[in-house]
C-alpha cells in the first residue's frame, strides 16, 4: 500500500530542511572563496609576465634613482608616487639608500623627515642643505634651531658630499660651524652664506680649522660674508670659487685673491661679487698719459708672476672693485675662457684690453656681458674682431654704446671680414643711444640670402586714408628721410602720416654687398634674439618689423587706451 503525501511530508522535518540549506550555503561560500583565490593567483601570474615585474631589484632601484634625482634637487612628489604603486615598489624604494640622501632642513622643515632620511640613507653620501635665511613669513630665526639641526647631522659628517648653510648673521654661522671639527673625506661642495652681509661682528671669531683641515675632495667653494680668515685649506685645488658680500675690513686683498688663484691651477669658474675695493693709495701706474692714469693704475702686489688658468671657462665680476678686478685680471692667462660678466666696475677698458691681448693667442669667448660700466669705444671696437666665436653679447645700461660702435656688426667693408659672425643673441637693454637705422642694418645684413619674414607675423596691409590721424615719431621720420621719401610733419593729413609710419613695416630687406674674403669665411648666422627693454627710442612699428625677421624680440609692455597690453 502506497504512503500518502502527508506521511511523506511529515518524514521531512523542518530542522532537517534548514540544515540542508545551511550546508549548501556553506559549500557555495567555500567555492566562492576558492574562486577568489584562484582569480587573485591568476592576476598575480599575469602581472608577473609583465617585463616591469621581472626587473631585478638593483635595476629597479637605479630607475627610481634616475627618476627622483635627475635634477639638482630631489623630486619628492615622484618618490611618493612610486611608493604608492604597490607594496613591492615601496619595499624597493625604502631599501634604496640613494633615494634618501637629499636632506633639507630649515625653519619650516620637518625634523622627523630628516631623521627618517638619515636612517634610510645608511652609509650613502649625503647632500645637505640647511636654509635658515631670514624671511618675513618665518619670523626670527633662533640660534637654538640652527644648533639642533647641526647636531642631528654631525654624526654623519664623514659621509657629507655637499653642504649648503644659510643663516641670518655671522655669529650664527660661526656657532653652527663649531660642530664641524671632524674630518670630511667625501666633501666636494661647500657653501656658506650669511644673509646680513653688511653687519659687522668684530667680536665673533671663526671656528678654525674647519673639518680639521682635511677635505681632500673639495672642488667647489662658495662663501658669502663668511669670515673664515682666508684659510688656505678651504681654498686649495678648487674647480669653482665664489666669493661675495665682503665689505670694509673683511674684503680680501689682491694678494689674497692671487694666492688663492695660484693654489687652484685647475679652476674652471671664478665669481667675485659685492666687495669693497682695495685702498687706491697703494697703486702703481702703468701708463704715462695723465688722463688715463687713474683708469689703468694697478694695486701693488707681492708676486707679479702670471697665473696660468688653462681650464677657466667662466668668470663673473659683479661690483668686485674696479682696482682689484683689473689688477687680478692683468695677471691671469685664460686660454679657455668662454663666458665673462663685467658688472658695475666703472671703467672696464683695461679689462677689455686684457681680453684683446689674450685673443692674440687663443680666446674661445662665447658670452660677453657688460652692465653699468664705462668703456673706451675704440678699444672695444678693436676687441670685437678678435672674438669670432662670440654667440651672445649683452650690453646693459652702457652709455658708451653708440651707433658707430654697433655698425661694426653690420656688413663689413670690402677689404674686411665679418665681426662676430656667430652672434645670435644681442641685448641692448637700456642703451638709448642706438638709432633705428643702425639696428635695422645689423638685422638686414645678417639675414640669409632670399630670406623671408616669419609666417606667424605677416606684414600688415596698407591702411585706408579714412583712418584717424597718427603722430609720426622722429625715428620713423628719419627712416623715411634716409630712404629718399619726404618727411611728413605732425600736422600732415592722416593718410600721409600713416603712410610714413607704415613705410617701416613695408620695407623689404636687401642683401648687402659682401667681399670675396667675407664669402670665403662664410656668412654670419641669423640673429635669433634681440633685447630692447627700456630702449624708448624704438617705436612699436620698429619692433613689429624686427619681429618679422628675428625670432625673439624683447621689449617693454605698452598698454593700450583700454588697459590691455598691446606690445611685449
Amino acid at each position: 500500500m502506497a504512503s500518502s503525501p502527508r506521511r511523506s511530508a511529515a518524514n521531512l522535518s523542518i530542522p532537517h530542511l534548514r540544515e540542508a540549506l545551511h550546508s549548501l550555503e556553506s559549500k557555495m561560500a567555500t567555492l566562492l572563496n576558492e574562486r577568489d583565490r584562484l582569480e587573485a593567483r591568476l592576476e598575480q601570474a599575469v602581472r608577473l609576465q609583465s617585463p616591469v615585474q621581472r626587473l631585478p631589484n638593483d635595476l629597479l632601484s637605479s630607475i627610481f634613482t634616475i627618476a627622483v634625482l635627475d635634477g639638482d634637487e630631489e623630486d619628492s612628489l615622484t618618490l611618493s608616487n612610486l611608493m604608492l604603486v604597490c607594496q613591492y615598489w615601496r619595499e624597493v624604494a625604502v631599501h634604496t639608500p640613494m633615494l634618501w640622501t637629499r636632506i633639507a632642513m630649515g625653519t619650516h622643515r620637518s625634523v622627523d623627515r630628516a631623521l627618517l632620511k638619515l636612517d634610510r640613507s645608511r652609509t650613502a653620501p649625503l647632500y645637505l642643505c640647511l636654509d635658515f635665511s631670514p624671511r618675513m613669513e618665518h619670523g626670527t630665526v633662533s640660534t637654538e634651531s640652527i644648533v639642533t639641526a647641526m647636531d642631528l647631522i654631525r654624526p654623519a659628517i664623514w659621509r657629507w658630499k655637499t653642504f649648503h648653510l644659510t643663516v641670518p648673521s655671522r655669529p650664527q654661522a660661526h656657532i653652527a660651524l663649531t660642530r664641524c671639527k671632524e674630518q670630511a673625506p667625501l666633501l666636494e661642495v661647500l657653501s656658506i652664506r650669511v644673509a646680513h652681509s653688511m653687519q659687522e661682528d668684530h667680536y665673533s671669531t671663526p671656528p678654525l680649522p674647519l673639518f680639521e683641515g682635511f677635505t681632500p675632495r673639495l672642488r667647489s667653494t662658495s662663501f658669502t660674508s663668511f669670515n673664515f680668515g682666508w684659510d688656505a685649506a678651504l681654498l686649495n685645488n678648487l674647480r669653482v670659487l665664489k666669493l661675495g658680500g665682503y665689505w670694509n675690513g673683511f674684503s680680501p686683498s689682491v694678494d689674497v685673491i692671487l694666492r688663492t688663484l695660484r693654489a687652484c691651477p685647475q679652476l674652471e669658474e671664478l665669481v667675485l661679487r659685492n666687495m669693497s675695493d682695495v685702498d687706491p693709495d697703494s697703486c702703481a701706474s702703468l701708463v704715462s698719459d695723465a688722463s688715463e692714469q687713474d683708469d689703468y693704475a694697478l694695486a701693488r702686489v707681492s708676486d707679479t708672476r702670471t697665473i696660468q688658468l688653462p681650464r677657466l671657462r667662466k668668470a663673473s665680476f659683479y661690483y668686485s672693485g674696479n682696482l682689484r678686478t683689473r689688477t687680478v685680471f692683468s695677471l691671469l692667462s685664460f686660454p679657455a675662457l668662454e663666458q665673462i660678466e663685467l658688472c658695475y666696475l666703472d671703467n672696464v677698458s683695461p679689462i677689455l684690453e686684457c681680453l684683446r691681448k689674450q685673443s692674440l693667442t687663443v680666446l674661445p669667448l662665447r658670452h660677453l656681458r657688460i652692465e653699468s660700466c664705462f668703456l673706451n669705444e675704440l678699444r672695444f671696437a678693436r676687441l670685437l674682431p678678435r672674438l669670432p666665436a662670440l654667440n651672445s653679447l649683452e650690453l646693459v645700461d652702457v652709455e658708451d654704446v653708440t651707433p658707430n660702435l654697433m655698425r661694426n656688426f653690420a656688413a663689413p667693408p670690402v677689404s674686411q671680414t665679418w665681426v662676430c659672425p656667430k652672434l645670435a643673441t644681442l641685448s641692448l637693454e637700456g642703451c638709448t643711444s642706438i638709432d633705428w637705422e643702425t639696428l635695422r642694418s645689423i638685422v638686414e645684413s645678417r639675414l640669409p640670402p632670399h630670406s623671408r619674414a616669419f609666417p606667424r607675423q605677416p606684414v600688415p596691409a596698407q591702411p585706408a586714408p579714412s583712418r584717424p590721424a597718427m603722430s609720426v615719431s622722429s625715428a620713423s621720420a628719419s627712416a623715411s628721410a634716409s630712404s629718399g621719401r619726404p618727411v611728413v610733419s605732425s600736422s600732415s593729413s592722416s593718410a600721409s602720416a600713416f603712410a610714413a609710419t607704415a613705410h617701416i613695416l613695408s620695407r623689404q630687406p636687401t642683401a648687402p654687398a659682401v667681399s670675396s674674403s667675407s664669402l670665403a669665411v662664410g656668412r654670419p648666422v641669423r640673429l635669433e634674439s634681440i633685447d630692447l627693454t627700456r630702449c624708448h627710442q624704438i617705436t612699436k612699428e620698429m619692433v613689429q618689423w624686427l619681429r618679422m625677421y628675428v625670432a625673439e624680440v624683447k621689449c617693454e609692455t605698452v598698454k593700450s587706451v583700454w588697459g590691455e597690453p598691446s606690445l611685449s
